[in-house]
């Protein structure tokens, strides 16, 4: 009788359980289809405060209201936070108001951490002066410098310069905590970190509970808390908890449009392990998106590890879906034409035509709606060899970005030899160059008489001719992105590493070899 009750509450509770999940999940795509709409709100709120700003008669107004705006953008837009800040800085400046310099200075550091520029953020705050900030502020000043030098002690790969980050990290923490009252956010956020790092997980999860109670749904706080949250039940081995909190987290930053998220692409390398590819891919793809607006490296780095794990296996799963498709189509081809020969002799022998045709039309339709099932398969094929497309570009940005960062620090001491090793490019050409090549090689083994139907488009003496022909020239590329479904400028420009300019007069160029300027763009698009 135990052992029937025990099986029975078991059930109950794994069905409870999974109604559970798939309601969350429900709501979080719900949410996900609503994102434009809770940043359109943003967006219009940002608008009005540009308005206001534009009418303020004075540098105190100005001052005031481009810090509202950088709150705004603070978590939604890096770049946009970044130049409302370096205004404010300005002002602080010019009024000669070592409050306002200071504040501004402040939250600028802030900024910088939260999206991962440790290095930059140090240099920020070491021009605050400390004995000048107010106490209202002097917080604020031991969280960025403590979470600072966190972020670089973790990174650092010099073990010399790892200690040096983690005491000066431990020296912030222990100023901060002596500062703060013990029921603060930043207390209890310290407090269960304490507890997390000690794997002391049931007094982690209890103070968890009292910061989430104190935290509004659909607030910055409130994802950060749930994520928090999710790393506990990690730490449990408890995936169910894990996957909820971060389902939370990732709906509390749409409500809240926080494009400087990392719930919804945590969520998605579980949901891969897990093999539901469909959501992988759906979650992954709107991480990098979120990444990519707000312009934030951290999380960049961190997609960039499981984005191509993720489009490799659901493109393999699109491709399995396509063989069997394509091995049903064969099945029904033979059965038609059994069928075929059947209607002949039952048309000689009993001349019951009707039924045969009847017969015959629903083996046609079947074969219609397999040849377009067939072609939309093409279709996001294409779509995803144009994401790879941008990521590989992509790719090549940060190995510059990485040079430059490398001879700054160069620069700092002084390694002339090394200095000039960072500031070649031989790098960056040759992985250009091997980028060129495998695109050229791909597109043209998908559609290997685009150049053909691309001269049957040009006037006559302006068609193209290549000297190579498993190679496309630059007019070529861009046609083939257009192709692919890459029909922006700026986003052309970034995959072939010209300026939109370039991209503009090469497109107008080749435009006016067409044969029908107008509509040549379009024919492109439908070329097979």
């Amino acid at each position: 009788m135990n052992r029937v009750l025990f099986v029975l509450l078991f059930i109950c509770n794994l069905l409870f359980s999974n109604n559970e999940r798939d309601s969350l999940f429900s709501k979080l795509d719900a949410e996900l289809q609503k994102k434009s709409f809770y940043d359109s709100q943003k967006e219009k709120r940002i608008k009005l405060l540009i308005k206001e700003s534009a009418e303020a008669d004075n540098l105190l107004g100005q001052y005031q209201i481009f810090d509202q705006i950088f709150e705004e953008y603070k978590f939604y837009h890096f770049d946009e936070a970044l130049k409302y800040i370096e205004k404010n800085i300005q002002i602080g400046e010019k009024l000669d108001d070592e409050l306002f310099f200071n504040q501004a200075k402040l939250k600028l550091g802030l900024l910088l951490v939260n999206s991962g520029r440790y290095k930059e953020s140090i240099d920020a705050l070491n021009e605050i002066k400390r004995d000048s900030l107010p106490e209202t502020i002097l917080n604020d000043y031991y969280i960025a410098y403590k979470e600072g030098y966190s972020g670089l002690s973790y990174y650092t790969k010099v073990t010399s310069n790892k200690s040096n980050y983690t005491q000066l990290y431990l020296a912030y923490q222990d100023s901060l905590y002596s500062r703060l009252k013990a029921d603060s956010e930043e207390a209890l956020r310290l407090k269960e970190k304490e507890y997390r790092d000690n794997r002391n997980l049931k007094m982690a999860i209890k103070v968890n509970d009292q910061r989430l109670s104190e935290a509004d749904e659909g607030s910055r706080l409130y994802s950060l808390i749930t994520f928090e949250r999710s790393l506990l039940y990690e730490l449990e081995n408890n995936i169910a908890e894990q996957r909820k909190y971060l389902i939370l987290s990732a709906i509390s930053d749409i409500k809240a449009s926080v494009k400087d998220n990392a719930s919804l692409g945590t969520l998605a390398k579980i949901l891969f392990i897990e093999g539901d590819l469909d959501r992988a891919h759906l979650y992954i793809n709107f991480s990098y998106s979120d990444a990519e607006f707000y312009n934030s490296q951290l999380r960049f780095v961190n997609i960039a590890n499981t984005m191509p794990l993720i489009s490799k296996a659901y493109e393999e799963k699109t491709e399995k879906q396509k063989k069997k498709l394509e091995y049903s189509l064969i099945f029904i081809s033979v059965l038609a034409a059994f069928l075929i020969i059947a209607i002949y002799v039952v048309y000689n022998q009993v001349k019951k035509v009707s039924i045969a045709k009847n017969e015959l039309k629903v083996s046609n339709e079947n074969l219609n709606k397999l040849n377009i099932e067939l072609s939309e398969l093409d279709q996001v094929k294409e779509h995803y060899i144009g994401s790879f497309l941008n990521l590989y570009s992509e790719y090549i940005t940060k190995l510059d970005v990485y040079r430059k960062l490398v001879s700054k620090y160069v620069k700092a001491n002084q390694m002339n030899a090394l200095l000039d090793l960072s500031k070649s490019k031989q790098m960056i050409d040759e992985e250009l160059e091997i980028f060129n090549k495998n695109f050229d090689s791909s597109f043209l083994h998908m559609h290997p008489d685009f150049v053909e139907s691309v001269n049957s488009l040009l006037k006559e003496g302006d068609q193209i001719q290549l000297s190579k022909n498993d190679q496309l020239n630059t007019e070529l590329r861009i046609l083939a992105l257009i192709k692919l479904g890459i029909t922006s400028s700026s986003k052309i420009a970034k995959i072939l590493r010209y300026s939109v300019n370039t991209i503009y007069n090469y497109r107008a160029a080749i435009k006016s070899m067409a044969k029908d300027k107008t509509s040549f763009e379009d024919l492109i698009k439908k070329i097979k």
